[in-house]
């Protein structure tokens, strides 16, 4: 389930040719467990994105998903709990947002990212159109997580670029927005990058921040994956990458300090999922959020399987 060393830590940052010394692995993997209401109890979950609330509380906000032995009705509902622990959260008694009654996420709401602000939230969305195939990047606020309010479409498809999604998101010293987003071209996934003054744009689109690595495992397809920013010199993504057959594991790539370049990217991934008999079976294991916990240890949260919860404790060195 795990990733070894990652290569040689001491790399070449590609433009001025100084090393960049970093390496991350994995120290020990945890299962996150959730007690909630029948409804949420019977369906699958994935994106789990967890937070620290200033009291110290861990936040969770969660996809869960019809299984696949159901009859599909929406694509997700999203839902939110509590732990003291980061492990064991307990869920609402409702989901924080379902879909409808727009057109833009009649089908589903996938993904949450969480931004907590002094007033309350911000919760960007994956809004799923009725078809059950396309989607946009949505997003709602309010004063708590049972509170919010839909505000449509924070960054809708293009021709160029279809189903944004996946929404991770950075906030420069001057106030703006920096996002980072899925979307697809060429019958692939590729990671996009924007910065706005706002939570809704408008966006001023970036060059793509990275692409995938030929006879690799990130060969064809990227999606966004959350951001370690306790190093502001030094940020890194832990994304998701994969074959053509959607065999996704997770990664990391370090940006330097304004996200203009990548200055260093691990050669193996950080964490694959079990091992499967059937080649045919589910074989994902996708990251989705990322906290510094009081003592600085870093927690990675991720899905296994589109259907159980994970965290894993990675090392930096």
């Amino acid at each position: 389930m795990t990733g070894g060393a990652i290569g040689d830590p001491h790399r070449k940052d590609a433009v001025t040719g100084t090393d960049v010394a970093l390496d991350f692995n994995v120290k020990r993997i945890e299962t996150v467990s959730l007690d909630g209401p029948p409804e949420l109890m019977a369906r699958d979950l994935m994106s789990p994105y967890v937070w620290r609330e200033p009291d110290g509380r861990w936040g969770l906000m969660v996809r869960a998903v019809v299984r696949p032995d159901a009859p599909l009705t929406d694509t997700g509902l999203i839902w939110s709990g509590w732990s003291d622990d980061g492990v064991r959260f307990t869920m609402l008694d409702a989901p924080s947002l379902a879909p409808g009654p727009e057109d833009h996420d009649a089908g589903g709401v996938e993904d949450p990212t969480v931004i907590r602000g002094d007033d309350g939230y911000i919760v960007y969305y994956s809004g799923v159109r009725a078809d059950h195939a396309h989607s946009e990047l949505s997003y709602a606020t309010g004063p708590s997580l049972d509170r919010l309010t839909k505000s449509g479409v924070a960054l809708a498809s293009t021709k160029s670029e279809g189903n944004t999604k996946e929404a991770t998101i950075d906030r420069t010293a001057d106030g703006r927005w920096r996002l980072f987003y899925e979307y697809a071209a060429d019958e692939a996934s590729r990671v996009g990058l924007a910065i706005g003054i706002a939570p809704g744009g408008p966006w001023n689109e970036q060059p793509t921040p990275f692409m995938p690595r030929t006879d690799s495992w990130d060969d064809w397809h990227l999606s966004t994956g959350p951001l370690l920013t306790d190093d502001p010199a030094m940020p890194v993504m832990f994304y998701n990458g994969a074959t053509r057959d959607a065999r996704w594991r997770i990664g990391w790539v370090a940006f330097d300090t304004h996200y203009t370049r990548v200055v260093a990217r691990g050669i193996q991934p950080l964490v694959t999922p079990p091992p499967v008999d059937d080649r045919t079976a589910t074989d994902i294991a996708f990251a989705a959020s990322v906290v510094v916990d009081a003592q600085g240890a870093i927690w990675l949260y991720y899905s296994l399987e589109d259907r159980r919860l994970a965290r894993a404790l990675i090392r930096r060195s």
